[in-house]
């Protein structure tokens, strides 16, 4: 039957229905907070915005965050919104102040929807704003304003407060991880110096920017001190490390653009003619980039990205008829790096001996590259250990940050992932076996080990993670001592060779359920023993228990639920305090015998890891 479309089939959609129907557009991906770019920390980063765009402009230094179970609070000490606009700015879209550059300049909240979005997804929203010595608040629920009224200063500062639940209805069994938070607030105080957060009662601020930045997200000592170079509305901090792959943080008037965008390829283009022309040497880009660090922060005038989101720079100009962003960063570059190489020749030396080191390693694998492609494009077409999807990461699509490649282990369990998975953003890549101890290896093993080879083609990630394929890497195993083996092999091959990857929050590991509880009503899907014990209580009476020794014992029927919306993913994270060259050597390296000490010391036997299926 053909649908009719008459003047009846077109709504005009109010701006909270629309937000609500349509969240993607506005905060991309909802997600369960398992990801760093998942909704819930995009509504976070909304109010943030305003918060820090206050302090830019030069009004309250100290902003209070507070995140208890699922309500957050956040408070600034800026100028308070308009009392009489409070309502209006909340909940009406296009409403704001910074469509006016003498009011905010170079800020990044630019087309008034940010707060709208995360009032309307939000099952409860309160803001309160203080200004000279009067107040006023207003309630929300779902977007709907419920209730308005003046405020008593009794002695409060100016400023906001805003107080939200992310809506149950729209984000599910969703919450808030703690070190993505922090992180959060360390990027925003990285990039405006004098500021100080206080996330959970612990104050975080920084004196010296990006190099402060560097150093934190450094997991070993650079091979020469931080090169930080800071000049009007421009910054960056440069080093080399001992790690394969090129590592970049970018920012774009204190927005985190994860995706970098114009002043990224800008820097990196800089970079490396400022270097080829120091050394009067063509050296390879690659050579030159292979093991950096660095981050690079600007600020320019109504910036243009590439999505609400914010997180790629589309802009080809720092301003109505400024210069180019391109010809902005490379003329930066040109002259403080080029000067500062000649003032300090001991560092100049260390980055020519890098460079030359990583010229060397090429030219011995150059041949082994060459036929590992041609391998790697022939095992696309002939085999099935790539079952691809049809959106990828590094397209435009609106889908993209949900793009998941599974990586698994055996024909059953890639099997099951396969029938059960969403041929649009799900991809799975089958190994063969218990992949090889990367630990201790060159480079020269990624293409001459077969496994590692079709691997790093599928995520296309030889030339660093810029073009990677999918936005989140899951490795999904069985919860047995082979599958965490497994894990461990996947987790070293990426530490060793591509650790961009983990630290840019790509990498992560699949959860799925180790029990089934069941009746004749109802069936329940249990993640350890405990939530086992529950199911069974609220199930009662006679109940079957299935424990799950395989992911390929899962059909894929029940698959289904495990890598739909409800997926659970663990990232795999990485901290300062993690020393990844001494975790290596210690977990996958030579030691046996000390390893197996501490194993045995450590050792638990826990009920859910011996228990079979039966019937209670």
């Amino acid at each position: 039957m053909t649908a009719i479309y008459s003047e009846e089939s077109i709504r005009t959609l109010d701006w909270k229905e629309h937000i609500r129907k349509r969240p993607g557009m506005y905060i991309g991906k909802l997600g369960d907070g398992s990801s760093l770019d998942d909704g819930i920390y995009l509504l976070i980063k909304e109010v943030l915005d305003n918060a820090v765009d206050e302090f830019m402009m030069g009004f309250g230094k100290t902003i209070e965050i507070e995140v208890k179970e699922k309500i957050v609070t956040i408070r600034d000490y800026g100028r308070g919104v308009p009392l009489g606009k409070l309502v209006d700015v909340a909940s009406k879209m296009n409403t704001g102040a910074k469509y006016d550059s003498k009011v905010f300049k170079k800020t990044v909240g630019l087309n008034g929807v940010g707060i709208k979005a995360v009032n309307a997804l939000s099952s409860q929203f309160v803001i309160e704003s203080f200004r000279e010595k009067e107040g006023k608040l207003a309630e929300f629920e779902r977007g709907e304003l419920i209730s308005e009224r003046s405020l008593e200063a009794n002695g409060n500062s100016n400023g906001t407060r805003v107080v939200f639940t992310p809506d149950n209805e729209i984000f599910g069994k969703f919450r808030f991880i703690p070190e993505y938070l922090e992180r959060m607030c360390r990027n925003y105080v990285y990039l405006n110096t004098g500021l100080t957060i206080v996330y959970n009662g612990q104050k975080i601020s920084s004196r010296n920017g990006l190099l402060d930045l560097l150093e934190e997200n450094m997991s070993s000592p650079g091979l020469y001190p931080v090169i930080h170079l800071r000049g009007e509305d421009i910054e960056v901090a440069i080093t080399h490390g001992r790690q394969y792959g090129e590592e970049y943080y970018s920012f774009v008037n204190g927005q985190n653009t994860s995706q970098g965008g114009t002043h990224l390829i800008a820097f990196k283009e800089a970079f490396v003619k400022v270097i080829r022309d120091f050394y009067k040497k063509d050296f390879d880009a690659s050579d030159i980039r292979t093991a950096i660090i660095a981050a690079i922060s600007i600020k320019v005038e109504e910036p243009v990205f590439e999505s609400q989101t914010k997180t790629k720079l589309g802009s080809k100009e720092t301003g109505p008829g400024g210069p180019t962003v391109r010809n902005f960063v490379m003329d930066f570059l040109r002259n403080s790096l080029d000067n500062y190489l000649h003032k300090h020749p001991v560092t100049a030396e260390a980055i020519l001996a890098r460079i030359q080191e990583s010229e060397k390693e090429r030219k011995a694998i150059s041949g082994i590259r060459k036929i590992a492609r041609e391998r790697a494009k022939k095992a696309n077409l002939h085999n099935k250990k790539l079952r691809d999807c049809r959106v990828h990461w590094n397209t435009n699509d609106e889908r993209r940050l949900e793009t998941t490649i599974f990586i698994t282990e055996g024909d059953s369990a890639s099997g099951s992932i396969t029938k059960s998975r969403d041929v649009n953003t799900q991809a799975v890549f089958s190994l063969k076996g218990k992949p090889l101890n990367t630990y201790g290896l060159t480079k020269k093993i990624v293409y001459e080990n077969e496994e590692f080879n079709l691997l790093q083609a599928a995520l296309n990630i030889e030339d660093g993670i810029e073009e990677l394929r999918y936005n989140n890497v899951v490795i999904a195993t069985d919860a047995d001592v082979d599958g965490m083996h497994i894990r461990l092999l996947l987790i070293t091959f990426f530490l060793q060779f591509f650790p961009d990857l983990i630290k840019n929050g790509h990498l992560y590991i699949l959860q799925t359920p180790l029990f089934r509880v069941r009746n004749k009503q109802e069936t329940l899907y249990c993640y350890s023993a405990n939530e086992k014990e529950k199911a069974v209580g609220k199930l009662g009476g006679r109940v079957e228990i299935t424990r799950f020794k395989g992911l390929g014992e899962i059909s894929p029927d029940e698959f289904r639920h495990f890598i739909g919306k409800d997926m659970r993913l663990e990232p795999v994270q990485l901290k300062k305090e993690d020393m990844v060259a001494d975790m290596l050597t210690f977990y996958m390296g030579k030691n046996s015998p000390e390893r197996q000490e501490f194993i045995i010391g450590n050792l638990r036997v826990e009920d859910d890891v011996v228990e079979d299926a039966g019937v209670v």
